[in-house]
């Protein structure tokens, strides 16, 4: 029988796999722990995680649903709905992919790869004027570029509509 601190070595080991660029192996430890805590949402998250690197986009799925479905750090739901969102933006399941990075910007507004990644979904779904007000909005916000801080006022005027003239 598995403990909760044989657990918690095992995922350590698979993440540290994963982070040495070892990632076909730490799929494998992930894929096993998650059949041992299948309600485990960390475990899911990296299980998703691990497939994501490794291009298996169609098989991380159901681990991010899962992951999200669990009780995850914010960190890892930020991540999680990031990672998922991106990977329906990828197989082309893009409302899909709408839907869970607006409910990711919704809950971490201040990550601005969560408005990116949403700019790019809303792109694929003709949503571009909306897509495109999010990034101008997001440069706005955080550039460093002197030339950009310098107009912010006026990127900032045309984010909310992009059909002003003056």
């Amino acid at each position: 029988m598995t403990t909760l601190n044989d657990r918690t070595s095992l995922l350590a080991e698979a993440i540290a796999l994963r982070t040495a660029d070892r990632t076909e192996e730490a799929r494998t430890r992930l894929l096993s722990l998650s059949e041992r805590f299948p309600a485990d949402a960390e475990i899911a998250y990296q299980t998703a995680w691990a497939h994501d690197r490794l291009g298996l986009e169609a098989e991380a799925v159901p681990f991010y649903e899962s992951a999200l479905a669990g009780t995850l750090t914010p960190a890892d739901r930020k991540g999680a709905l990031l990672g998922l969102g991106s990977t329906y933006r990828i197989l082309g399941r893009y409302e899909d992919a709408v839907r869970t990075l607006r409910t990711g910007a919704a809950e971490f507004p201040e990550d601005g790869a969560l408005r990116t990644f949403l700019s790019m979904a809303l792109f694929n779904t003709g949503e571009a004027h909306e897509g495109m007000r999010l990034l101008l909005r997001l440069l706005a916000e955080t550039s460093d570029d002197a030339s950009v801080r310098q107009y912010r006022a006026a990127i900032e005027y045309y984010a909310k509509d992009l059909t002003a003239t003056e």
